[in-house]
């Protein structure tokens, strides 16, 4: 090697470290900066020339080092584990708010929930028993039931507006989905037009990934390496993204919750209309409308009916104050005769009257009691004693309620285990891609004194050179 090459690759030396040094004061000032990749100096070295001139041979042992490429540190096999766990745990996140929530309207247990109005409504019955012709025991069985009416109508309503909010917040979800899949593939574009000039695109890539994984957590989206430096974004099945191109996501099905039944909500692509099995909080939030708030949409409807049934017909087995039959209490607010529980909702179940006078509490009719039907208490005992029954409104309803307890701890159960999985494979990503300070300032102690070195290399070099030039003059 001569004196002359040997300053190219003193050059070199110095180039590579000061290059190290600003990438490691890169790592420091991007520390805390979300989805940054901790970036290394890839330094090669630089062999000799392996083809021998015409009528000589080289014993050149090399030409430096090359430090132009620069590594961005990440683990692909965590990436693809974190995509797929982000998306489980938004899954779970939602459906374990949404059971919290259901739980919430229902107010069990408490004294202002559906439970505590059964027991009131029935605990008037047993006052009208103890005694028939008082107007005030009429009167607060009347208000009592008025009141089990209206926390019907109550956490129906609740349940309702769940329902609604939940299918607002998708939609607004996939607004931002498709946002952010335009973002991806403006950022594929930008990565293939820098990586074809050789422009450094590090960056660029961070900012890609912190956009798919954030579809991760709001579709369930893993992404594909192409060979070009883009990714393919992949939901379902489903190409969202692939190249410099985006497809979009839409919400399609019935906009109020008696439709869904009959239409259920579908993510489908936008344009082509094709249904996608999306996962993350849109799986949760889909989940969430066609299973879980209707089920109990349906469940309090069916406890609604059978209370319509179990009350309609104990009361018509009875007598009213003036003598006559007692008509059904309950219906749909249609008034119509006679009632039909097929169409009794939790949200429209209605007291047919407000007249205390109409409570059929005896169980004579008039001709069999000599005229003494305000007496006779039987029939208001009866419909106490209903409040007993193993198959009658309050068992099913105490049924559901527990069944939502257990299915509510199961959820947030669930979400727990699931979270401590998505923290564990996070923190493995940070090890690996994030920065570490006391590691960069270790590398930077290290490239100074290489720096330090090449700079001796260089005076070193210099002063053989003065001592060849003083030589030959």
């Amino acid at each position: 090697m001569s004196t002359f090459s040997g300053l190219n690759t003193a050059a070199s030396a110095l180039y590579a470290q000061q290059r190290a040094i600003d990438i490691t004061g890169q790592n420091v000032a991007n520390a805390n900066t979300e989805g940054y990749s901790r970036q290394r100096v890839d330094m090669q070295s630089i062999g000799g020339s392996v083809v021998p001139a015409i009528w000589s041979l080289s014993n050149q042992v090399g030409q430096g080092v090359n430090s132009d490429h620069v590594m961005r540190i990440r683990d692909a096999f965590l990436e693809a584990r974190a995509q797929a766990e982000h998306a489980t745990t938004a899954d779970l996140t939602v459906q374990s708010a949404t059971l919290t929530s259901v739980e919430q309207s229902f107010q069990e247990p408490g004294g202002n929930g559906i439970q505590s109005m059964l027991t009131n409504m029935w605990s008037g019955w047993s006052d009208i028993a103890n005694n028939p012709t008082d107007p005030g025991a009429r009167a607060q069985l009347v208000q009592r039931t008025q009141t089990l009416v209206a926390g019907l109508h109550s956490v129906s309503g609740s349940l309702d507006g769940q329902w609604t909010n939940t299918r607002d917040s998708l939609q607004t979800l996939l607004t931002d989905v498709n946002a952010t899949a335009k973002s991806i593939a403006d950022l594929n574009q930008a990565i293939k037009r820098a990586d074809q000039a050789g422009m450094p695109s590090s960056e660029l890539q961070d900012k890609r990934d912190v956009l798919v994984l954030h579809l991760s957590d709001t579709v369930g989206a893993t992404a594909t390496p192409v060979g070009d430096g883009t990714l393919n974004v992949v939901v379902g099945g489903a190409t969202l993204v692939a190249g410099n191109a985006a497809l979009g996501l839409k919400l399609t099905g019935s906009n109020n919750s008696a439709g869904v039944a009959a239409s259920p909500p579908v993510i489908v692509t936008a344009p082509g209309g094709t249904p996608v099995l999306v996962g993350g909080t849109a799986k949760g939030q889909l989940t969430s409308l066609t299973s879980i708030i209707p089920s109990y949409q349906n469940q309090l409807t069916a406890i609604a009916q059978q209370l319509a049934t179990q009350v309609n017909a104990g009361h018509a087995a009875g007598y009213d104050l003036n003598g006559n039959p007692g008509e059904p209490m309950f219906d749909d607010g249609s008034g119509a005769l006679p009632v039909s529980v097929a169409t009794i909702t939790a949200g429209n179940i209605n007291l047919r009257f407000t007249d205390p006078t109409k409570v059929a509490a005896a169980g004579l009719s008039p001709a069999a009691a000599g005229g003494g039907v305000s007496a006779d208490s039987n029939n208001a005992d009866a419909m106490y004693q209903q409040r007993l029954s193993g198959t009658g409104a309050d068992t099913t309803y105490r049924k559901m309620i527990v069944a939502m307890g257990v299915e509510s701890a199961t959820a947030t159960s669930n979400l727990g285990t699931q979270s401590v999985v998505s923290n564990q494979v996070d923190s493995s990503r940070d090890a690996v891609s994030g920065v570490s300070i006391d590691e960069e300032m270790t590398n930077m102690l290290q490239f100074q004194h290489g720096y330090q070195a090449a700079g001796q290399l260089v005076s070193t070099i210099n002063s053989m050179l003065d001592d060849l030039m003083n030589m030959v003059r």
